[in-house]
């Protein structure tokens, strides 16, 4: 069994993949513009436990574009960004997030999986480090794949302040 998990900060901007005690690695994320919470369409990032539920985009070009966790055939580019300025732009990986905590983070109006938060890449010009989702975990590109590839289903994800 993989003692495997990863720790996300909302006030650090950080993903810290741990092996045990170990750090493996830190990524710098963007977490949610409009802060922490777990209420749905509220544009916030779900704190708590929680585990990766689906895996999706294995072996996808980086910057593919994803809609509805399926690739839509196109990579991303500004001339993209362009042609389409309102777009949530889901890129490269998918880890989609579901709850652990009945009533926090699980189930009803509360629920991380119904809510689709995942971990997922993002366009280059996206900056890390600072809050700007629409509640999801954001990465660049190439770290997103770096994390998907040494993590499985089921791993353990800490969502805190």
């Amino acid at each position: 069994m993989s003692t495997r998990r990863i720790e996300i900060s909302i006030a650090r901007q950080t993903l810290r993949l741990l092996d045990g005690d170990r750090l493996v690695r830190e990524y710098s994320v963007s977490t949610g513009k409009a802060g922490p919470g777990e209420k749905m369409d509220s544009g916030c990032t779900p704190r708590g436990r929680h585990v990766i539920a689906e895996k999706i985009g294995e072996g996808a070009v980086p910057g593919t574009v994803f809609v509805g966790r399926r690739p839509t055939g196109e990579i991303w580019s500004p001339e993209l960004r362009r042609q389409h300025p309102g777009r949530d732009w889901i890129l490269t990986r998918i880890l989609w997030l579901s709850g652990t905590e009945p009533g926090f983070n699980q189930g009803g109006d509360v629920d991380t999986r119904g809510r689709y938060i995942y971990i997922h890449g993002a366009p280059e010009d996206v900056a890390m480090g600072v809050p700007g989702s629409a509640g999801c975990i954001r990465m660049r590109n190439a770290d997103v794949i770096d994390l998907f590839d040494r993590v499985d289903a089921g791993t353990e994800v800490v969502i805190f302040e």
